[in-house]
């Protein structure tokens, strides 16, 4: 068994993805965020890590980009003890680990064993994919693109509902989504009050997120509404859609079920403390 690690998306991509290209829908966010990297939509100002298991083919991956969690997604948790010696090779410390609760424990045990600390689970998530689509209606408003004028405003909705996720470089992720006309707002009377971006398709399947309505103007099925439009636009498209919601909020997890959201997969986050 071989561990190869590098920063070169590119390199990656072609690497990886003929592995990951067997479920796109169980490794979208993999995909997803390599594809932006290695076609330069997306920029990091620190190296990005990006690692594969070879046996001798690619049998699993696993990725690290600046600010965020080690993300394992779906990875075999017979493979966290080699994939965490490797990350521990280049990375002096993380913030956490993300994936399946099997491969983020055995992982947390064997990074704690490198550097010390405990591992402490803080988030479930859980993978949805879209059946069939069943359109949502809010009381008031209806949807447009984002405007030049609203990045600050989108980079700080950003940084509110997404810190964990979103640690750095929120005003340069708003221009990203401005740029490349992945961020819908839901308008009423005017006034922005909620938001929903999406990711660009790879391999036939494109993912929904961030989903992000203030509290102040929550329950008024902004967030449902404008989350079955973008929908829509990429079945439009003809490509499959995807989201993640998070476990510990039943009210978002119930309006994507009633949107047509199904369950793929389940996943947690973890932190790495000292």
């Amino acid at each position: 068994m071989e561990v190869r690690v590098t920063s070169d998306p590119r390199a990656f991509e072609q690497t990886a993805f003929p592995f990951l290209q067997r479920d796109p829908v169980l490794n979208n966010l993999t995909m997803t965020v390599v594809h932006e990297r290695a076609t330069g939509r997306m920029r990091d100002t620190e190296p990005s890590y990006f690692l594969s298991v070879h046996d001798p083919d690619v049998v699993g991956v696993a990725m690290r980009t600046p600010g965020r969690y080690v993300y394992l997604g779906a990875l075999c948790a017979d493979l966290a003890v080699p994939v965490a010696d490797a990350f521990a090779g280049v990375l002096p410390e993380v913030p956490g680990v993300a994936g399946n609760r099997p491969v983020v424990d055995a992982f947390g045990e064997r990074w704690c064993e490198h550097r010390g600390g405990r591992t402490t689970v803080v988030r479930g998530t859980r993978l949805h994919k879209l059946i069939e689509l069943t359109p949502i209606a809010a009381d008031a408003g209806g949807p447009r693109l984002m405007a030049a004028d609203e990045v600050d405003l989108v980079a700080a909705w950003g940084k509110d509902g997404f810190a964990e996720e979103l640690r750095i470089g929120h005003r340069e992720w708003a221009e990203g989504h401005l740029e490349h006309r992945s961020m819908w707002i839901w308008e009423v009377d005017g006034e922005p009050v909620s938001m929903v971006g999406f990711h660009q398709p790879v391999f036939g399947v494109s993912r929904v997120g961030p989903v992000y309505t203030p509290p102040e103007r929550r329950r008024h099925g902004y967030a449902g509404a404008l989350t079955s439009h973008v929908t829509a636009l990429i079945l439009a498209d003809g490509n499959q859609a995807c989201l993640f919601t998070n476990l510990a909020n039943p009210t978002s997890n119930k309006i994507y079920h009633q949107a047509g959201y199904r369950p793929v997969a389940d996943f947690v986050e973890a932190e790495l403390a000292s």
